[in-house]
C-alpha cells in the first residue's frame, strides 16, 4: 500500500487492475489513462486502483430501502436507473442550499457548484467533499463512463464527464430521484 495526494485528502492505492477503479479517470485513445483530479498516470501505473477515505458506512436490507424510498428513488439509486431528462424536480432549482443523498443524507453537492449544463439533469462542477462520493467504471450501454455513488451508501447518483466549466472541468450529472434539497433559507430559519 502506498499513499497518494494532490490537494485534498490522501487516497489510498493498492496494486490491481483499473475494473475497481474509484476516482474519474479516462481512457486515452494512444494508451494509459488520465486521472484529471490526481497525477499524471505514468506515475499512477504502479497503483492503478484507487479507493476514497472511508466515510461512516450506512447498510440497509432491498426491503428496508424500498420502505424508506419512492418507487423512483429506489429505481435510481439502488438498480443504477436513470431519470428522464428534463423531469427531475431539481434540474432547473435555482435556490441556494445544499443537495444530499435520498437515500442517507450525506452531503453531496452545494447550490454555488450547480450550472446549467443544458442536458436536463442537475449538474456540478464539484461534489461538498471528496470524502462524500465514490467513483465506478461503468460500461453499460456500450460506452465506457465514470459512475458516481455515495460514498456512505453505495447510492447511484449519476456520471461525470470531464466537459465541465472551470476550475474543475468537471461535470457531475446527477439523478434529481437521487437527492434532496436543504435550502439555506429554511437551514438559517432552524438554528434562530
Amino acid at each position: 500500500m502506498a499513499l497518494l495526494s494532490n490537494e485534498g485528502p490522501l487516497l489510498q492505492a493498492a496494486a490491481s487492475d483499473l475494473s475497481g477503479c474509484w476516482l474519474p479517470y479516462l481512457e486515452l485513445e494512444r494508451g494509459g489513462y488520465y486521472f484529471p483530479q490526481l497525477i499524471d498516470a505514468p506515475k499512477l501505473r504502479s497503483f492503478p486502483t484507487l479507493l476514497t477515505p472511508m466515510v461512516e458506512k450506512v447498510q440497509k436490507t432491498e426491503a428496508e430501502w424500498k420502505e424508506l424510498l419512492s418507487e423512483e428513488e429506489f429505481y435510481v439509486t439502488r438498480k443504477h436507473g436513470t431519470e428522464r431528462a428534463f423531469t427531475g424536480r431539481y434540474h432547473d432549482n435555482k435556490a441556494q442550499g445544499l443537495y444530499r443523498c435520498v437515500c442517507c443524507q450525506t452531503p453531496l453537492f452545494k447550490s454555488d457548484t450547480k450550472f446549467d449544463s443544458g442536458t436536463g439533469w442537475p449538474s456540478f462542477w464539484e461534489p461538498v467533499s471528496k470524502e462524500n462520493v465514490a467513483y465506478k467504471e461503468d460500461r453499460s450501454f456500450f460506452m465506457r463512463r465514470v459512475e458516481v455513488l455515495c460514498a456512505a451508501c453505495d447510492a447511484h447518483l449519476g456520471h461525470v464527464f470531464p466537459d465541465g466549466p472551470p476550475p474543475t472541468g468537471q461535470r457531475y450529472c446527477m439523478n434529481s430521484a437521487a437527492l434532496t434539497f436543504e435550502s439555506a433559507e429554511s437551514s438559517e430559519s432552524a438554528k434562530s
